[in-house]
């Protein structure tokens, strides 16, 4: 009699207790697995697939529009130029952040207060975009009274270049001084050695004055040499005449005065404090009287930050800020995991800090530093809360990315949710690749 042997556990179905166990517990990850994929399903997928069909549609939803969309958006200027500036995001920051994370996780290890200055690198991580963006659109500020930045630079400027004294004086009209191209003034008719000139001046307030100035006098005249008097054309309360140094007007002092003839500088003077100034041996011939435009020169503003030519680096830069300290603290991790007798038998060989930094430390960190930049690069892509707040409108465009394009097209304004989806499956799938490399680079880093 022929009998089939059977597996020792085997059951009534011929499954054996292994397979029954392993069934079990593919049926309980399922089970625990289905909430959250049912969670990604309508946060991330649903989404993706109703943008991909949405884009094939016009702007009201109702017509299909095929590939239209795709057309249309790399045909507009403005997608263009968001295209453009999202590439020199991916140029800029990410590479930029790398370095400077490397940089402070290798000099951390050489400080005694090491805790402290990582914590206060990475402090911004803590800090919404929304609140650093407002708060670097202040740092941003044109005016030094409130912008920390070109606070800093109008005192560099002043410590090594003098102000000008009268800025935004003007003649009021009169026939004695002609206005010039560079923002100067000089005498509107030819002067000769015994002249003595009155040259008024307005667009100063009196209090604006150096407390140097005194009462204006008339210049006395004399035949070798070329005189007169720069002075504030204004009497408190009214009255005076005009080009004439009348009672309680004050003399402009330290103003420079320069002769010239045939369009050349003879001669340079400075005001009095009563706004007299006296050319001496002067050769008979005709000259020119001349107020230098930097007598009136506005005081230096700091740097245009938010002006159309800075407004991405600017950007950018309050960026750097934020994420540095991220970079930091994950190289910083890595570093800590090299192996100290690598880096000592190095030291021993000879090698000076500078070779082991290029040919050891930065070989060993490559992987970290990979995932480093693919995060950061993948980042970058979906930047728009930082460009929304610190641009300001009239400069947005220049400063704008596909991420703020897509938002503009579809709610702010364009209401073509049929372009602003295009635009951001082609934002999905630039930012795919990095996703998958970084991916790849993960599960290689756990095997």
């Amino acid at each position: 009699m022929n009998h089939r042997s059977r597996p020792i556990g085997a059951g009534p179905g011929g499954r054996t207790a292994r397979q029954r166990s392993v069934r079990r517990r593919k049926i309980n990850a399922v089970l625990f697995a289905f909430p959250a994929l049912l969670l990604l399903g309508a946060l991330v997928g649903y989404p993706i697939v109703f943008a991909v069909v949405r884009s094939l549609f016009d702007a009201s939803g109702e017509h299909f529009a095929g590939l239209d969309n795709y057309s249309e958006m790399f045909g507009d200027p403005a997608t263009l130029k968001a295209i453009r500036n999202t590439a020199i995001w991916i140029a800029v920051a990410p590479a930029l952040l790398t370095g400077l994370g490397l940089m402070l996780a290798v000099l951390t290890e050489k400080i005694r207060w090491a805790t402290a200055f990582k914590v206060l690198i990475f402090m911004p991580m803590a800090i919404s975009f929304l609140a650093a963006g407002i708060t670097f659109r202040l740092v941003y500020e044109q005016d030094p009274q409130r912008g920390v930045l070109n606070a800093v630079a109008v005192g560099a400027h002043d410590a090594f270049t003098d102000a000008s004294p009268y800025p935004g004086a003007r003649t009021r009209g009169s026939q004695v001084l002609e206005a010039q191209k560079d923002g100067g003034y000089r005498t509107a008719r030819p002067v000769r050695p015994g002249d003595s000139l009155t040259l008024g001046l307005v667009g100063l307030k009196p209090t604006a004055l150096p407390t140097t100035a005194a009462q204006a006098k008339t210049a006395p005249a004399a035949a070798d040499a070329v005189t007169g008097t720069v002075f504030l054309d204004f009497v408190p309360g009214g009255g005076g005449r005009p080009d004439t140094v009348d009672a309680r007007e004050r003399g402009l002092p330290q103003m420079t005065v320069e002769l010239v003839r045939d369009e050349q500088v003879v001669g340079h003077a400075a005001t009095g404090p009563d706004g007299t100034f006296r050319f001496t041996a002067v050769p008979d011939g005709s000259y020119t009287v001349r107020l230098p435009a930097a007598n009136f020169a506005e005081p230096y503003g700091g740097v245009s930050w938010l002006g159309p030519a800075l407004i991405t680096p600017a950007i950018i830069g309050a960026y750097l800020w934020i994420w540095t300290g991220f970079a930091m603290v994950l190289i910083g991790a890595g570093l800590s995991s090299l192996p100290r007798e690598v880096l000592e038998a190095a030291r021993i060989d000879g090698a000076g800090e500078w070779q082991i930094f290029r040919r050891i430390t930065v070989p060993l960190l490559g992987p970290v530093l990979t995932v480093v930049f693919v995060t950061l690069l993948i980042n970058v892509m979906k930047v728009f809360d930082l460009v929304y707040i610190i641009a300001p409108g009239p400069v947005q465009q220049d400063a704008n990315v596909l991420a703020l394009q897509m938002w503009l097209v579809s709610f702010g304004g364009g209401n073509n949710q049929g372009l602003g989806s295009a635009i951001g499956v082609v934002l999905l799938l630039l930012v795919v690749p990095a996703m998958v490399l970084n991916i790849r680079r993960f599960r290689r880093s756990q095997t």
